[in-house]
């Protein structure tokens, strides 16, 4: 019960959030932040770079991710230099094939996919415990593989769950018309669903749907994704870091698998995607890796010692740069372009 209350008022935070985004980002005005002018044209306009909500909606989910990997991590007394070391060496190999990986398969230079980088970092973290372990080769300090995966797992629901909101205000990952689905989807869904306005969000200049009442799919895997990550914060703060590990990369990669019948969005070639692939191969990863490395004997996990891993200067300057990192990286528009001008108001001068 204990656990459970810790997490009841996080929890509250984050649905509200989710609610308020999905109320307010499918509108026009809420995919751009910025636009940075770069050239003048001979016309006396400048040609400027659009930063968008997308990248500002992304860097969040990211930190949030780090945060909840920081805080659990920390809840078992594994140190901050080698969390820090664990983010560091995973996120420079994940953030880059989130692009590298979503442009093999799409064919598409200028997109990202988390199932990308979710498929890549299911290697990634334990081969980066592997390295850590190799590097301090000291038994009583090493990483144990199964309650990191778990950690990793988890904050990845969040991450992802908090991340769709970038997808809203960008208006990909978008759903079918629901005029499109079987009746009974179609009276499910008759108030709760999404209408994207503007012609520089994806949904409309990649399917014409601009306008039209489509399936609430990121909004619905926003939901179980968060839901997801708390589930499996109870269950690590209750020392049971293997179904933690498991039923959050169940519930999260069973519902992309099903979802992806949900979009309407290009996922690549075939009738099956390769990220449905990839999430099979998630759960029947988790399924063996739950089930074959050891357990762990360790005390309780102490979320008061977890959350001191974050309050400490060197810490906070970290996730502050880690947000303007990713920030940078994914909220420059590629796909779209700005023209500024500039004028004098004559009338308060």
């Amino acid at each position: 019960m204990t656990e459970l209350l810790s997490v009841m008022p996080l929890g509250l935070i984050l649905f509200a959030y989710l609610f308020w985004g999905f109320r307010t980002l499918p509108q026009e005005r809420w995919q751009f932040i910025a636009a940075l002018p770069l050239v003048k044209d001979a016309d006396g306009h400048w040609r400027g770079v659009n930063l968008t909500y997308y990248g500002f909606f992304s860097a969040a989910a990211y930190v949030v991710a780090v945060v909840a990997l920081l805080t659990l991590l920390g809840a078992i007394g594994i140190s901050s230099g080698q969390i820090l070391a664990l983010v560091v060496g995973v996120l420079i190999v994940c953030v880059p094939a989130s692009r590298v990986v979503a442009g093999i398969v799409e064919r598409k230079r200028h997109t990202f996919s988390v199932a990308a980088a979710f498929f890549v970092a299911l290697f990634a973290v334990p081969a980066a415990v592997f390295v850590l372990n190799r590097a301090v080769n000291d038994a009583g300090h090493a990483l144990a593989y199964l309650p990191v995966l778990a950690a990793a797992a988890i904050a990845y629901a969040f991450g992802e769950g908090l991340g769709r909101l970038g997808c809203i205000s960008f208006g990909c990952c978008y759903g079918k018309r629901l005029e499109e689905t079987p009746p009974w989807v179609q009276k499910l869904f008759a108030r709760w669903h999404f209408v994207f306005l503007g012609r520089s969000k994806k949904i409309a200049y990649a399917s014409g749907l601009d306008g039209a009442r489509v399936l609430p799919v990121q909004g619905l895997t926003a939901l179980l994704y968060v839901a997801a990550g708390f589930l499996g914060f109870w269950l690590f703060l209750r020392a049971q870091e293997s179904l933690a590990f498991v039923l959050t990369i169940a519930i999260t990669q069973l519902w992309r698998l099903y979802s992806e019948t949900l979009r309407a969005d290009y996922r690549g070639q075939g009738q099956v995607s390769a990220y449905q692939w990839m999430a099979v191969a998630g759960v029947v990863y988790a399924a063996l890796a739950g089930s074959f490395l050891p357990a762990v004997a360790h005390s309780r996990p102490d979320l008061l010692a977890g959350a001191a891993t974050l309050w400490n200067p060197g810490m906070l300057l970290f996730l502050q740069l880690l947000w303007v990192a990713i920030f940078i990286y994914t909220g420059r528009s590629s796909v779209t372009a700005a023209k500024v001008a500039v004028h004098v108001c004559h009338d308060r001068v």
